[in-house]
């Protein structure tokens, strides 16, 4: 397993890491190394990419149920990495992943940023503490953003 370091991250082989294991990776990177990683915008294109990856294999359909929503995920960039998009259509009982906007209207729109959106994927913050500190943006169905965890088997650091 890597280090809990951006240099550690870097050498990572995702495939063969489980999302306990990169839980624990992302718990023990500071705000600054995870800056650090959203600088390297090729390093933190392949952790958003593996990131949306497994959402489709994290989904419990069974909690979902009859749910149809489409999530617009909004990471915000800086410096000279551009905001990332990525879409999660639940319907069906399925969960579909997709880089970038369409042009449907989202039933939610989450916005954070690079530290924030990886501590919350990885089960190290509480989503309704980020909204309440503002690290969290929601627009449309506060309700559904507020419920999503419940959709995906979120693995504990």
């Amino acid at each position: 397993m890597a280090d809990g370091t951006a240099d550690g991250l870097a050498g990572l082989d995702f495939a063969s890491v489980t999302p306990e294991e990169f839980a624990k990776i992302v718990k023990g990177l500071s705000h600054k190394e995870i800056g650090e990683i959203a600088q390297d915008g090729a390093l933190r294109a392949r952790v958003l990419q593996e990131v949306f990856g497994r959402m489709g294999r994290q989904f419990k359909p069974d909690a979902a149920g009859s749910l149809k929503a489409l999530i617009r995920w909004k990471i915000t960039g800086s410096g000279d990495n551009p905001e990332a998009v990525y879409e999660t259509e639940i319907a069906d009982g399925t969960c579909t992943v997709r880089e970038g906007r369409s042009n449907a209207d989202p039933r939610v729109t989450l916005v954070l940023g690079d530290a924030e959106f990886l501590k919350l994927v990885s089960g190290n913050a509480n989503p309704v503490t980020m909204f309440m500190m503002r690290k969290l943006k929601v627009a449309g169905d506060v309700a559904l953003a507020s419920g999503l965890t419940r959709y995906f088997d979120i693995p504990k650091a």
